[in-house]
């Protein structure tokens, strides 16, 4: 099994969770509803912990103690991609956000689960069942403010025209992508971008929202080679701001 193309995906997919969750957090207390409080500190809290399950498996591999590659790295060093570092914004954005991220996450932890890494095979299988209600309350939310007011449409298409071009970046190959394959480790980023748009085809057919051409989309790439906004550094200076300060402190 080729080691290095093993780590550089896991790195992909823990840093996503890391990041996401992160910035999933920063809706805690400032929700529009409280459930909605509870609903996002809750997945924030299951994206962080799978980073950290994912930060171990690469521990395993001979990379560094998870606190220290999820907290002292910088953001060129980081391959997560530059969709979930965008700042929450409107309460409309971080739904979009929310449906596109968590469906690729979701098929990608499903194919996952017949990897030839069995080790990640084997967490992908406990994963899934987090994934289960972060993808219904995406779904549930999408489906209801896509369907209701014109002002909600409005700004759902909004959202959706501006987040497409960096979930598009999701799926941003690896430089070892045929190795994955071939080795069975992971399907490729084709195959699940291909799962992906038919599963938000899905969902999105049930709303007024109309998905943009895709072919008229250049897609955000960069993230996954640590080619990251302006957004990342700040954000990865306030996630570790305590372990740096105080270095022997969990997570």
């Amino acid at each position: 099994m080729n080691e290095q193309a093993l780590k550089e995906f896991l790195y992909k997919m823990a840093d996503d969770t890391l990041i996401i969750g992160h910035r999933n957090s920063e809706w805690t207390g400032m929700g529009p509803i409280l459930e909605e409080d509870i609903a996002f500190s809750s997945m924030a809290q299951d994206q962080i912990g799978q980073s950290l399950a994912l930060f171990t498996l690469l521990h395993q591999l001979g990379e560094q103690e998870p606190d220290t590659v999820a907290f002292m790295r910088n953001a060129n060093q980081f391959h997560n991609c530059i969709l979930t570092e965008l700042p929450n914004q409107e309460y409309d954005f971080s739904i979009v956000r929310h449906f596109l991220y968590t469906t690729s996450a979701t098929l990608r932890w499903d194919m996952c689960t017949h990897s030839s890494y069995e080790p990640l095979a084997q967490l992908a299988k406990k994963v899934k069942g987090e994934l289960r209600y972060h993808s219904l309350h995406a779904r549930t939310w999408i489906q209801q403010l896509g369907s209701a007011t014109e002002e909600s449409i409005s700004r759902l298409q909004r959202s959706l025209e501006l987040a497409m071009p960096y979930a598009l970046g999701i799926f941003e190959e690896s430089p070892f992508e045929k190795e994955l394959v071939a080795q069975h480790i992971f399907e490729g980023e084709k195959r699940l971008m291909e799962k992906w748009l038919s599963a938000i085809e899905e969902v999105l057919g049930k709303t007024q929202l109309v998905i943009p051409d895709l072919k008229l989309i250049q897609p955000v790439l960069g993230g996954r080679k640590g080619q990251h906004s302006e957004h990342l550094q700040p954000l990865l200076d306030e996630m570790s701001e305590v372990f740096r300060t105080e270095p022997g402190a969990e997570w």
